[in-house]
């Protein structure tokens, strides 16, 4: 159960390890720079970096026999004191690569883990980051006992060692169950919260970590979100109301970054803090426009989207950093891709004005005019629709109630599924907000 451990005064020394598959050696650059970033988020100095171009993982020690001994000359030469991988290893492949690196070693995963746990700041953010930290050491926890051998043998004869080892897995499973259930308590909490805002329409920011969501956010509102230019400054949810249409009430939420290989234990955690982005509206997915990897980003935040299901949600992309040197030709073929984008700069607010445009067009047009038949003497069926819409007119007939109401795609699909309920069409053939 290795973990990173340094202080602001005294950064540790580590060799970075590098396994980028043949196919995927021109990304080595900038993978090397995530690493080397991740890294300086996590109070650490890169005094080496071993690099190899695997097609698959060896199966004991994740690289060869000959990369191992390069990492161990390397630590020797930098004075490090653990070994960084770019990839997940299992808990016998860093106990393999220790015994020939003579080394701690820490994998990506572990990594991104000790970077939450620096930054959680809210109760929920660090219950999240315990949880997946436990799930991912649970099956390390054999070493931490290894200094303790079994005094006896044969059938039912336990040593001290095993037996602590049990002790320590049930505590160890205990306490995941009681974070799993404040998690749960809190996620019924979050989806009343959401409940409540039916009527409001949700904007969220997602993207890849350092993109400038919460920058963006500071300038569409004076929500004054901590804004770094470092990884994952950002790990709680934020929500602000956004001051832009005065027919609309909207509200906008600033999330957690994403990034390549996020791990899925760590999107299981924070499934609580994620529920905003399932339940938007409207996605803003903010994209650094500075960056040759945009392609690669964009395609690391998807899958994140599709991980949660939330890839089906109304979604303007968003070019960030349009003031930093970039190609031109690039950022216009992307935006020719994507219609609708829109390139901002959040700290200049060029096209801030555009963004703000897009973004009451998109809430318009989501919204149209139906009308309904409810049975006169359904009551509760009624007050369901006037708590989840805007009722515009009411008409009685004998045996029904007829209530024009505006509508976005997701009410009206939930209104379809209601046996109750019969859509009709609008008596004037009107679709309100056309852009």
């Amino acid at each position: 159960m290795t973990e990173l451990h340094s202080t602001a005064d005294a950064p540790l020394k580590v060799v970075l390890v590098l396994t980028v598959s043949p196919a995927d050696r021109h990304l080595e650059a900038d993978r090397e720079e995530e690493m080397r970033s991740l890294l300086k988020t996590a109070g650490c100095e890169v005094v080496g970096v071993a690099k190899q171009h695997l097609q698959k993982p060896v199966g004991s020690t994740y690289i060869g026999t000959g990369k191992l001994e390069e990492v161990r000359q390397l630590c020797e030469a930098g004075g490090a004191e653990e070994v960084v991988f770019d990839a997940e290893l299992t808990p016998s492949q860093e106990r393999n690569i220790e015994k020939h690196v003579c080394c701690s070693v820490v994998d990506y995963t572990a990594l991104i883990l000790h970077i939450f746990a620096a930054n959680a700041r809210t109760h929920q953010a660090k219950l999240a980051v315990e949880l997946a930290q436990l799930e991912h050491n649970r099956s390390r926890l054999k070493r931490l006992w290894s200094h303790l051998d079994r005094i006896k043998a044969g059938m039912n004869m336990r040593g001290p060692g095993e037996k602590q080892l049990e002790v320590d897995r049930r505590l160890v499973d205990q306490r995941i169950q009681d974070l799993k259930a404040k998690l749960r308590d809190i996620e019924h909490r979050k989806e009343r919260t959401i409940a409540s805002r039916r009527d409001v329409f949700k904007v969220c920011l997602v993207g890849y970590t350092n993109a400038g969501k919460s920058t963006t956010m500071n300038a569409l509102t004076d929500a004054n979100v901590l804004a770094e230019d470092k990884l994952f400054a950002t790990l709680d949810t934020r929500t602000s109301r956004l001051e832009i249409d005065p027919t609309r009430t909207m509200v906008i939420s600033d999330t957690v970054g994403f990034i390549r290989k996020l791990p899925h234990k760590l999107v299981a955690s924070f499934h609580a803090t994620l529920a905003e982005v399932i339940e938007a509206d409207l996605l803003l997915h903010v994209v650094d426009a500075s960056l040759p990897t945009m392609e690669e980003q964009i395609e690391a935040v998807e899958e994140v989207l599709e991980h949660i299901e939330a890839q089906n949600v109304p979604t303007i992309m968003v070019f960030n950093k349009i003031d930093k040197p970039h190609s031109k030709t690039i950022v216009l073929a992307f935006q020719r891709r994507y219609r609708g984008s829109v390139g901002i700069s959040a700290t200049t607010g060029d096209g801030l004005d555009d963004l703000r445009q897009t973004v009451i067009a998109a809430a318009h047009a989501q919204v149209k005019r139906i009308q309904l038949r409810i049975g006169i003497a359904d009551g509760a069926t009624a007050a369901f629709v006037r708590s989840r819409a805007t009722v515009l007119e009411e008409d009685y007939l004998e045996d029904a109630a007829l209530l024009t109401i505006e509508a976005d795609d997701r009410l009206r699909s939930e209104l379809a599924s209601n046996q109750a309920i019969e859509i009709l069409p609008d008596p004037d053939n009107q679709v309100d907000f056309k852009f």
